[in-house]
């Protein structure tokens, strides 16, 4: 055998013992004649001493180099108290080596381990597989491992069936684009991969497979976009004969589950639920951030009507005026105020406003034309100490102020560090709207996508008046502001579908050959049902507080889509095109 142990087992119990351990040489030391080497696999590491007495063995020893993959036999020795490592698992013990043997010995490589230099992602990405030998990417890798498990055990242990859906389907495009492929048995026709098993998930639910999971790779052809990937995991599931309290209960008993199990810190007892609406208005983000406070304020009513146009004439065109407390900051540089008016104007405001009360006065144009009171009202709406803090105001048409301005407080947050990255802050937001209206295409969309179901009440008032006012039966659970899960209620009636296909621009005819298979099913006794998808990737990324997806999954693409290890997309040769028809 080529190990008996591996790097991170040892312990001083094992003292006296035999071994074989197998292994990469993370470091080697020449301490005057006594040669100590590091070797690693994914378990741990292991110090080897070579006996200065054994010449020929220490000669060996000298030779080795990083990355050279060695068989050693050895006894294991335990150190005296105060030689041990506690930095290491195994620090207590070192093993005394009998002979080794060289299994690879590999030029030097362009990617060092155990360099404390981070290298750039472009450079990591192109040698992943030496990248993937670093503790932080093998730290990364077992806690995706340790999720997939508890994901597993947990919808096993709640009687939900793992069924597996296809991967090579037909295209029904809708917001993102599907990655297409091509049929060699049928040129001109082409498969599509999926950006979701939604359909299927459904059709399992009118078999009566009331509650499913899989752990699914899905694909979305999307533009260039800093973290998202073009394939991804997912965490899909589906249940019928439930409300969407029911999906709320069993999600958030899959997340105390991963904080029992994975992060090891206690889960909340109740997660709080905020409307769209209010965490717009709030926060500029359907996916708020409640580790830290500086919420945005609505000063509108205090500044409108005092005779400055700008705010005049924006908010009479139905625009609003934000702020934003900004604590400590009462002398901010005329630089620091630029840069941050520079930000929003790249997101399409027009500027910003200064708000800060100096030696009894009131500096910049909203000292000039609104009335003290008013700034006094506004400055304790804001929270605002005048004796050190500054607030940042805004007004341009809504809802993109308080988009630009959500924006903008978490570059603050960043920026002055506001944010306790040891808090764990989840809630549910809900009451999303039904549709939006895309200017480019002339039609609306499904905000979530097409089988959600509308709320009732609001889709019987405005379907045929004002359709974006339609709510939804949509959630989404979010986790120190990134959503890492979203699902809703799905539409389990044939006509209410077609209605909903209208909505969206689609006739009878178009509608019935995009989703024929649902539409069918959907004619034969579909019970209500509804789901939801968890952002895999994502929860791994704010497990292992790593800022990128790319650094939690094995062989990312990079920003453009690029595969730099594989050498993908590429080319393919003249006869592979012929064989699927796409060329004569």
């Amino acid at each position: 055998m080529y190990r008996t142990h591996t790097c991170g087992e040892l312990r001083g119990t094992d003292d006296g013992q035999a071994i074989t351990l197998a292994g990469w040489v993370a470091r080697v030391r020449d301490l005057g004649g006594v040669i100590f080497v590091t070797l690693r696999d994914r378990y741990g590491k292991t110090q080897l001493v070579f006996d200065p007495e054994n010449k020929e063995l220490v000669e060996q020893g000298k030779r080795l180099r990083a990355e050279w993959v060695l068989q050693v036999n050895g006894t294991v020795r335990k150190r005296p108290d105060d030689m041990i490592n506690t930095d290491m698992p195994t620090g207590e013990i070192e093993v005394v080596v009998s002979s080794i043997e060289k299994l690879a010995t590999p030029d030097t490589p362009p990617l060092l381990p155990e360099d404390e230099f981070e290298p750039s992602e472009e450079h990591r990405l192109r040698w992943r597989f030496l990248d993937l030998r670093r503790a932080r990417m093998q730290r990364n890798l077992r806690v995706r491992h340790e999720l997939l498990q508890t994901t597993r055990r947990y919808f096993s242990d709640q009687q939900f069936m793992e069924v597996e859906t296809p991967f090579l389907t037909r295209s029904t495009p809708e917001g993102a684009r599907d990655f297409v492929v091509p049929s060699r048995l049928h040129h001109g026709d082409w498969y599509a991969l999926p950006q979701s098993p939604q359909t299927y998930k459904q059709i399992l639910m009118v078999a009566g497979y009331d509650r499913y999971f899989q752990i699914v790779r899905c694909f979305r052809d999307e533009d260039f976009r800093a973290n998202r990937q073009p394939e991804f995991t997912q965490i899909d599931v589906e249940m019928s004969f439930i409300h969407e309290d029911d999906i709320m209960r069993v999600t958030e008993g899959l997340m105390k589950q991963i904080f029992e199990d994975v992060i090891k810190v206690p889960f909340p007892e109740t997660l709080p639920q905020m409307s769209y609406a209010e965490a717009m208005q709030r926060f500029g983000s359907d996916k708020p951030d409640l580790r830290f406070g500086n919420e945005l304020v609505d000063l509108t009513d205090l500044f409108d009507g005092h005779g400055f146009g700008v705010i005049d004439n924006t908010v009479k065109a139905g625009g609003k005026v934000i702020g934003i407390h900004v604590p400590d900051q009462i002398k901010a540089s005329r630089k620091m105020v630029g840069e941050w008016e520079a930000y929003v104007k790249e997101r399409g405001l027009g500027g910003l406003m200064p708000l800060r009360k100096v030696d009894g006065a009131w500096p910049g144009p909203l000292g000039k034309f609104i009335p003290e009171p008013q700034l006094e009202q506004a400055v304790k709406r804001l929270g605002v100490n005048t004796d050190s803090d500054l607030a940042l105001v805004a007004v341009a048409p809504a809802p993109r102020v308080h988009e630009v301005m959500g924006m903008l407080r978490l570059e603050l947050a960043r920026e002055f560090e506001w944010i306790d990255k040891d808090r764990h802050e989840l809630l549910w937001v809900i009451k999303f709207p039904l549709l939006e209206y895309n200017e480019e295409e002339d039609r609306h969309v499904a905000l979530h996508h097409p089988f959600t179901a509308p709320d009732p009440e609001t889709f019987e008032q405005y379907k045929d008046s004002e359709p974006t006012k339609i709510l939804s039966q949509a959630y989404d659970l979010v986790w120190n502001g990134e959503e890492v899960a979203g699902g809703s209620i799905r539409i389990h009636d044939q006509a209410m579908q077609m209605k909903m296909f209208n909505l969206l621009g689609m006739s009878e005819e178009e509608a019935k050959n995009r989703f024929s298979f649902l539409m069918e099913a959907l004619q034969y006794g579909a019970p209500p049902h509804g789901g939801i998808a968890f952002g895999f990737d994502r929860l791994v990324m704010l497990i292992t507080g790593e800022s990128s997806i790319r650094d939690v999954i094995p062989f990312p693409k990079t920003t453009q889509a690029v595969a730099l290890f594989e050498g993908a997309p590429g080319v393919i040769d003249e006869k592979q095109l012929r064989e699927l028809g796409i060329k004569a």
